[in-house]
């Protein structure tokens, strides 16, 4: 990508000069002042708020954990700050999600001069489980294998709650 800052264009030159970005706004600075109109260039800020969007997100790998719940997995070489915020809508739009992260090189700082590594990052906008390079073998150890039923711990659970529930308010 070009760095139209250091230009060699004259004219984007000659605009940064006069407090300018583009030739084109220097252009019609100078049409403005010929007209005998005051010039206003980026004296004020407009307040806008970006529309709701609904977006959608593919993990690479999903496992169904011997509990019967989900286990995502995604994996990253290059994680960066569009990644990093598509990965926070993701976990505030799915609170309970169980989303790890397996990173080439969790150490990798998120930029050129920050302190912040992915795994770093990663652990500050909730997820909890990173790794380097392999899948971890506890991870896999908490997933079902090909033809491995889940147990129904859950809903069990779930439902002795239900019932508990429904024993107090009788009592």
């Amino acid at each position: 990508m070009k760095n139209h800052w250091h230009s060699n264009n004259k004219q984007r030159q000659t605009a940064y000069k006069y407090g300018y970005r583009s030739g084109l706004e220097l252009k019609v600075a100078d049409q403005i002042k010929e007209a005998k109109y005051p010039v206003k260039y980026e004296t004020e800020t407009l307040q806008y708020i970006v529309p709701q969007k609904n977006s959608k997100y593919t993990p690479d790998f999903v496992f169904t954990k011997k509990n019967g719940n989900t286990m995502y997995i995604e994996t990253k070489g290059r994680w960066t700050s569009t990644d990093r915020q598509k990965m926070k809508h993701i976990l505030a739009s799915n609170p309970n999600i169980d989303l790890r992260i397996i990173f080439q090189n969790p150490n990798q700082k998120i930029s050129k001069g920050s302190k912040t590594t992915y795994e770093m990052y990663a652990t500050k906008i909730g997820i909890k489980h990173v790794a380097k390079k392999d899948m971890p073998e506890d991870w896999l150890n908490e997933c079902c294998k090909i033809n491995e039923e889940p147990k129904k711990v859950k809903f069990l659970n779930d439902w002795l709650d239900n019932w508990k529930i429904i024993i107090i308010f009788l009592m």
